[in-house]
């Protein structure tokens, strides 16, 4: 059986909202989000497409969670499904200032395109340029066009360094091709059959937990879980967390 490289594997969830049944008394005044990063490496803040946070809630965040840990923060619907990534170039500027007091801990920038945003070269190579103008991190795309999964996008992707995401269930027609050579993956977990209820079998997970061995031998793999409606997401990362990481825990 592969093993994983803990260095290389970051499993978490969309959000660091602590179900009830895993609130710990001995936790005291600890905030959730310090309790979420006594157990997972990574974060994905969703919160920030639906509004703005202030420059000094990312810092206060950030000071939050051990050096170790990283925030994944989604890109605002304002650009992605209300200006369809056109004359984006002021709110993205605006977004940076603030997640940019996250500092080091921000690990990648989440791009979720609406399933009916066909691909447009223009618009696409102008708005992913300018991202990548403002920062280093990985960027990720979710699109759910099967118009995106053409070998034009691979090369605007290759050219700028943005990662697609492989999301369960897969969209008909955005099936991602398998790259053996990717340096840094990118997994979302929405729940299957019912997207963001259902849970996943241990069956499912135990794949999973192959994938991720054979990904963090190339190079950087998160795997973010994003059925939280049922709270089954927390359940799921701390199985395949244990699963990944039997041989050698993320926390010594």
């Amino acid at each position: 059986m592969a093993s994983v490289d803990a260095r290389g594997v970051r499993v978490g969830v969309a959000g660091w909202s602590v179900p009830k049944p895993l609130r710990r008394p001995e936790c005291g005044d600890k905030t959730l989000l310090e309790q979420y990063a006594e157990i997972f490496r990574a974060v994905e803040i969703n919160s920030s497409f639906y509004r703005r946070h202030r420059l000094a809630t990312y810092e206060r965040w950030s000071a939050s969670v051990p050096d170790d840990f990283r925030f994944a923060v989604k890109i605002p619907r304002l650009i992605t499904h209300e200006k369809h990534l056109v004359g984006c170039e002021d709110p993205i500027a605006a977004f940076m200032s603030d997640v940019c007091g996250l500092g080091g801990k921000l690990g990648a920038l989440l791009v979720q395109l609406p399933p009916g945003a066909l691909f447009e070269a223009t618009a696409a190579h102008q708005f992913f340029r300018f991202l990548r103008g403002q920062t280093s991190v990985a960027i990720v795309c979710e699109a759910r066009n099967p118009s995106w999964f053409e070998p034009e996008v691979d090369e605007l992707y290759k050219e700028l360094a943005v990662t697609r995401v492989y999301a369960d269930p897969v969209p008909r027609g955005c099936e991602v091709r398998a790259d053996g050579n990717s340096e840094f993956a990118y997994m979302r977990l929405h729940g299957s059959p019912r997207m963001y209820y259902s849970a996943y079998s241990a069956e499912y997970l135990e794949e999973l937990r192959s994938k991720l061995a054979a990904q963090s031998k190339c190079g950087q793999v998160w795997c973010i879980f994003d059925n939280t409606a049922s709270g089954a997401a927390w359940a799921d990362a701390r199985l395949l967390q244990e699963l990944a990481f039997r041989d050698a825990p993320p926390h010594v």
